[in-house]
């Protein structure tokens, strides 16, 4: 997101938090995803509940006439929120509903001290996908309705993943709106790291880390951006030496394997 969404979203976080202990928040998380599901798939819906030339008013009383009485009273709160700000552009409004729906999500995994695992569920659903070329398809497939792409990944995690997590990425994986599925597991691990100010750094290494590299390698990550690290670490054996790190859309890459290549285009050129 860019101007005026980048500032809408911060606005309309805080409303979320506002609103975290007027409920459930496991259900405020499910019905903004609801939401959004229901406003990416109307397009005229969309339009207008973006249309900042409409008066906040007008859009506000829209989305409660399409709401109704089925959702609680909280959400409605976190939708009008968002509606009545200023979007670049129908797509950026459903992304904060999608984003809002996650991060609600993490603040229930957090007051339930269970958010390492939905941080661990969500790594290990993109390897998961990373390493099946078959699912990736699938979930690309545009013949395939979203239903049928969540089907999918609900089967895959069906008792390996806590529940709000699984709901959460099978959302995110059948809605990719044009995004890749890489794309919005990196959006999902920012997301739950976010919730307690850290940031994740995606490892790739030929070997295990032990414990005490694994720490090393946070504070080094730590004093370097900034911010609370946390590690992921996949093998990799295509890295054949040395590490390399991942952090949101920065890559830093020390392993033999990049290098030789890096040499081998310099002989080229």
């Amino acid at each position: 997101m860019i101007g005026a969404s980048r500032e809408s979203l911060t606005t309309v976080q805080e409303s979320l938090r506002s609103s975290a202990g007027q409920g459930d928040l496991s259900a405020l998380s499910s019905q903004l995803l609801a939401v959004a599901r229901v406003v990416a798939g109307e397009k005229s819906l969309r339009l207008m509940l973006a249309d900042s030339g409409q008066p906040v008013s007008a859009r506000t009383s829209l989305i409660a006439d399409v709401l109704g009485t089925q959702i609680a009273d909280n959400t409605k709160s976190v939708v009008a929120s968002v509606v009545s700000q200023r979007w670049s552009s129908d797509s950026d409004l459903i992304d904060a509903l999608e984003i809002l729906g996650a991060k609600a999500a993490f603040m229930a995994a957090d007051a339930a001290n269970s958010l390492d695992q939905a941080e661990s569920d969500i790594f290990h659903f993109g390897r998961a996908v990373d390493a099946s070329a078959e699912l990736q398809m699938a979930l690309t497939d545009p013949s395939l309705t979203p239903a049928v792409k969540a089907g999918i990944v609900n089967e895959l995690l069906r008792g390996k993943v806590q529940e709000q997590t699984a709901q959460v990425i099978a959302y995110f994986a059948s809605n990719l709106r044009g995004r890749r599925v890489d794309a919005v597991v990196d959006l999902l691990s920012e997301l739950a790291a976010a919730q307690r100010n850290q940031v994740v750094a995606e490892v790739s290494s030929v070997v295990a880390l032990d414990e005490s590299q694994i720490t090393r390698l946070a504070n080094a990550l730590t004093k370097l951006t900034g911010k609370q690290v946390s590690i992921n670490v996949a093998i990799d054996p295509t890295v054949i030496g040395g590490i390399s790190i991942k952090i949101g859309q920065d890559v830093i890459d020390g392993s033999v394997a990049t290098r030789l290549e890096s040499a081998r285009r310099s002989l080229q050129a």
